[in-house]
């Protein structure tokens, strides 16, 4: 047999072996390569990926992150654009008017693994030049590597406010990042300079609309809800909708509708709706939020965040300004990660839920008729589920230990180390001095033999934050469970 002869098959193999290289897809021939299809790039937000080349960031708060090897990264860019990026976890540098390949390492790092973020600066809804991710360049024998992806992701919708017009740096200084930031989650910004909650017919874009849109472009496409599922979404819109002539009638019954849609592109998020900050609309907003939740949406909440810009916190008479988004982030923050949790608000009934009191002055409560404590006791389990610097969230819940049902309850306890309530869920309270009474909402006064009860609230402490040991429920007390 000639070398000919038996060389054929062989030939034959690599030739149906290569074939079946050439048609693997580009996402596996391309790891590590830093270019857009790159699997170990993770893009987080609305991002346009029809073009395998260049992929373009859509709405406020988009990012990409990664992590590479080597000692220098840099960023290849098609036209001029203004932009922040963070390596290895450092504040974000800003960088302006930059194209081509921007090198984001003028001084090469040390050689080993390093991570790398990078957000395009937003103005209004815009990005300030051209937002056109083209790719990576690296050293020479180098690859990137892709980075634990946070297990949550929220979603923040709203208007300038939410974007972070006036603070320092935009949608990075906005208390949806911040919030974002300090529970670990990745997250986004729906929200774009002037949007209104309904469609006006004076030009105002209406969120109702444009949310499930990849872009604030009115005639741009519907954004496919399958690339990623939010955790959370916390909606904060209507500020903007009083100067367009919108009814209240209309606010209510479009944002009804809007929450349904919502609902239905994210089946098992919270979604979290707040009071916008001034107040606009304030009344309509939690009239909406009520009617889904009687309609049994059990995984929808109403919060008011009267009180939470303090005196300062403003850069003109509507958009917060650093100190005020820090201040939002501060109440914000230990609610959303109560709803991811998975701890959700008892439904509110048909008629409009008490509100929670403003931080600054609680308005005491007047208590419901109430029952003696049960025979056979009681305990209350009192929990620090969140801690930060300065701030706290608690979660309560007492057990009735008695035979009989408790009609109307209040739990009392003190603190020791000057700490203060500001807000509180499915309760009323007051406080003074260091005594604590938190009395039942209008849904949740009846505790049955055997059953339980429970509440949560922020609040702030100084240096130390033990927890009360001592309890009464009706003035009876009870024990520590």
């Amino acid at each position: 047999m000639s070398v000919r002869r038996l060389l054929l098959p062989i030939l034959a193999a690599v030739a149906l072996t290569a074939g079946a290289l050439v048609a693997l897809p580009g996402a596996h021939a391309a790891a590590g390569d830093g270019s857009p299809t790159d699997p170990n790039i993770r893009f987080v937000g609305r991002w346009d990926t029809s073009n395998s080349a260049a992929y373009v960031p859509h709405w406020a708060g988009t990012y990409f992150e990664t992590g590479f090897t080597g000692t220098t990264v840099r960023l290849k860019q098609r036209n001029a654009i203004d932009l922040y990026y963070s390596i290895d976890g450092q504040p974000e540098v800003y960088i302006t008017n930059v194209s081509g390949t921007v090198n984001l390492t003028p001084t090469p790092l040390a050689a080993g693994n390093h991570t790398l973020r990078v957000s395009y600066r937003v103005i209004a809804g815009s990005y300030h030049g051209d937002a056109v991710f083209q790719g990576l360049v690296l050293d020479s024998g180098a690859s990137t590597y892709a980075r634990p992806a946070p297990a949550k992701l929220v979603e923040f919708v709203g208007d300038s406010i939410t974007l972070g017009s006036t603070s320092s740096r935009t949608a990075l200084t906005a208390y949806g990042w911040l919030v974002g930031e300090r529970l670990g989650a990745r997250h986004t910004q729906i929200a774009y300079g002037g949007g209104c909650l309904v469609a006006a017919a004076d030009g105002c874009n209406g969120m109702s609309n444009q949310f499930f849109k990849m872009s604030t472009a009115a005639d741009g496409p519907a954004w496919d809800f399958g690339r990623y599922q939010a955790d959370a979404v916390v909606i904060n819109i209507g500020t903007n909708d009083t100067s367009h002539g919108v009814s209240g009638a209309t606010f209510q019954s479009t944002y009804v509708t809007f929450l349904r849609n919502v609902r239905a592109k994210y089946p098992n998020a919270a979604i979290v709706v707040l009071r916008t900050f001034i107040g606009r609309y304030a009344t309509e907003t939690q009239a909406a939020v009520n009617t889904v939740v009687a309609g049994g949406d059990r995984n929808l909440s109403y919060v008011d965040t009267t009180g939470w810009i303090p005196s300062g916190g403003l850069s003109d008479s509507v958009h917060p300004n650093d100190a005020g988004h820090r201040a939002i982030t501060d109440r914000l923050a230990p609610i959303v990660s109560q709803r991811l949790a998975g701890s959700t608000p008892t439904p509110a009934p048909t008629t409009p839920a008490p509100t929670t009191p403003a931080p600054t002055t609680p308005a005491p409560t007047t208590a419901a008729p109430t029952t003696p404590a049960p025979a056979g006791g009681c305990a209350v389990a009192y929990a620090i589920t969140n801690q930060w610097s300065g701030g706290f969230q608690a979660d309560v819940t007492v057990r009735n230990a008695g035979s009989t049902a408790v009609n109307g309850w209040t739990v009392q306890w003190s603190f020791a180390n000057g700490q203060t309530v500001t807000q509180a869920w499915n309760a009323g309270y007051t406080q003074s001095g260091a005594t604590v009474r938190a009395t039942n909402a209008s849904w949740n006064g009846t505790i049955a033999a055997g059953g339980s009860a429970g509440f949560g609230f922020i609040g702030t402490f100084t240096t130390t934050n033990a927890k009360p040991t001592a309890f009464t429920l009706n003035g009876a007390a009870c024990a520590n469970a």
